[in-house]
């Protein structure tokens, strides 16, 4: 059990590093990794330079499309712990930039960005 439980958490270290790579890729300028706060987690946090915007991330990965794939397992809960931690990010540092909320989604091998995903 324990070692399903370390390895589950492996494989979605591995997904945020390809999810990070993809979107440095994309000409994003990486920022931070694994927020941690009381509200919950900000799995990356970017800079888009071309629109002046922090760009919050959240990396969901599923094996396959069953039960909707990666993007449908954002639910509105998971969408409001987000925004708090994000916010709480963002007082912590006494900044108020424009931002949005994106999703990178991974389903078996294929990479999905949706910007502004929620808002």
């Amino acid at each position: 059990m324990l070692t399903q439980f370390v390895n589950k958490i492996g494989l979605g270290k591995s997904k945020e590093r390809l999810a990070k790579r993809h979107l440095t890729e994309q000409g994003l300028t990486f920022v931070e990794q694994n927020f941690y706060c009381r509200y919950g987690e900000i799995d990356l946090i970017f800079l888009d330079a071309k629109r002046d915007f922090l760009v919050f991330v959240e990396v969901r990965y599923r094996k396959n499309n069953a039960f909707g794939g990666a993007a449908a397992s954002i639910t509105a809960q998971k969408q409001a712990k987000v925004k708090k931690s994000a916010l709480f990010y963002l007082t912590q540092r006494r900044i108020n930039p424009q931002f949005r909320f994106d999703v990178v989604a991974i389903t078996g091998q294929d990479i999905n960005w949706i910007q502004s995903a929620f808002s």
